[in-house]
This record gives C-alpha cells, sequence and structure tokens, in this order.
C-alpha cells in the first residue's frame, strides 16, 4: 500500500521538510556525478558501515547522520522523498521548525544504531532516510491517529482489504484510509519482517533501522504530549 495524501491541513510552510528533501535530492544528484573508486570511497566515508562504526565508534559517530542522507538508487530515494512528504508537514507544522528538525535527525541516528546493534559484524554499508521517515511515521500515529490517508491498494491485496474492512474500492484502486490503520499496518510489516527469517528479495532492507525509528517517534512524542499536559492541562481536559 503506497500513500499519495492524507487529508490533514497543515497552519504554515513546511519549511523543514522541503529542506531536508532538497539536501536529500541535492547529495543523491552528487552521487550519480561519482564514477568509479570515487563513488567507492564517498559511500564508504559517509554510510553507516555496522564493523567500522563499532570498531571506531568516535571516528565512525557522523555516520548516524550522514548516512541517512545516501541512498542506494532513484526509486529509493523517491520512495523515501515522498513518504517525508505526505507525513512529515503536519509533525513539523505540531513541533515546529528547529524542534521537528532535531527530532528528524535523533530519530534517523538512532534508527541507524538500533540497525547496526542486530547487524554488529556487518561490513554492508547502511544508506537511506526511511529510519528517520519512521520515526515521523511513529509521531504521526500518536498525533493525528483518525486523520485520513488517501492510499494506493496494489490489485492483489484488494480482497484481503475489503474483506478486513468492510469498504467499498474507489476508481483506480484508491481508498482513504485512517492512519492508525494505514501505519498500524506499515509498522507490524516492519516489526514482521525484523524479527522472521530473511525473506528472499527483502534481506537487504534494514528492517530493524524502520523499527527502531517507529519506536522513537512514538516515544519521544509521548514525552511532548504529556509536557504540554503538564503546561496547559486544560487544554487536554
Amino acid at each position: 500500500m503506497f500513500p499519495l495524501r492524507d487529508a490533514n491541513p497543515r497552519h504554515g510552510p513546511a519549511v523543514v521538510v522541503w529542506v531536508l528533501v532538497a539536501l536529500n535530492v541535492g547529495v543523491f544528484l552528487f552521487q550519480t556525478q561519482l564514477e568509479g573508486r570515487d563513488t567507492f570511497l564517498f559511500i564508504l566515508e559517509y554510510a553507516f558501515i555496522p564493523r567500522q562504526f563499532f570498531g571506531e565508534p568516535v571516528r565512525e559517530f557522523a555516520t548516524l547522520i550522514t548516512s541517512t542522507f545516501l541512498h542506494g538508487n532513484f526509486g529509493h530515494l523517491l520512495g523515501n522523498m515522498f513518504f517525508l512528504y505526505v507525513f512529515g508537514d503536519n509533525i513539523e507544522d505540531r513541533l515546529g521548525h528547529f524542534p521537528f528538525l532535531a527530532f528528524y535527525l535523533l530519530g534517523g541516528a538512532v534508527a541507524t544504531l538500533a540497525h547496526g546493534l542486530f547487524a554488529a559484524d556487518s561490513p554492508q554499508p547502511l544508506v537511506g532516510a526511511s529510519g528517520a521517515i519512521s520515526a515521523v511515521m511513529g509521531a504521526y500515529i500518536l498525533l493525528f491517529p483518525t486523520q485520513r490517508v488517501l492510499t494506493f491498494i496494489p490489485p492483489l491485496l484488494l480482497p484481503w482489504l475489503l474483506m478486513a474492512l468492510f469498504v467499498r474500492v474507489p476508481r483506480f484502486f484508491l481508498i482513504w484510509l485512517p492512519a492508525w490503520i494505514y501505519i498500524g499496518y506499515w509498522a507490524l510489516i516492519q516489526l514482521t519482517n525484523a524479527t522472521g527469517p530473511p525473506s528472499r528479495g527483502t534481506d537487504n532492507v534494514a528492517w530493524w533501522a524502520h523499527v527502531g525509528g517507529f519506536a522513537v517517534g512514538l516515544v519521544v512524542v509521548s514525552l511532548f504530549l504529556r509536557s504540554r499536559k503538564r503546561l496547559d492541562p486544560d487544554q487536554f481536559a
């Protein structure tokens, strides 16, 4: 299932979201200009490599962040940036510009570390913003659980979805789903793949980074809501 947009209005421009998109695209375009050994050295320097990180954590510490701005191919970049576009603007709107940036970078760093903890001896580079975006999705499901997400449903999933939700699917396999259903289903897939045996074609996906990022989003936003409730209890009465 792929999200196309949500029905959640925002109250200001998503400045940080668009800056992050621009940075990710810019880094990817720079990557495409490199050739041969230069590409290898660039990835080696800025990607997160668990074996190198746990061998020299101080020297490699920055890769917890820099790796989140690298992507393996255009499809990888496009998917991540689209998820950030759909879910990130409302989180930035609620948290504020600079707190959202800090939240995004923290989510990416912890998600990357979560992957490393489950693959400490791996020499395989980890790249991509999906861990940080998983944190955004964890925030979204807590802050906006009932907001609707326009979702593209591949035809093969339609029978299961119809039986589960008892809804009428509109033309072109598009359906509005509550965020708690869409993101909850997404989170279940990540956890199932992280804890289950490797699946053919998905063994190069950093499932634990997704789970770790999602957990960061849940925890940070829970603390945020608790602090807001203490400061303004009448708002939550």
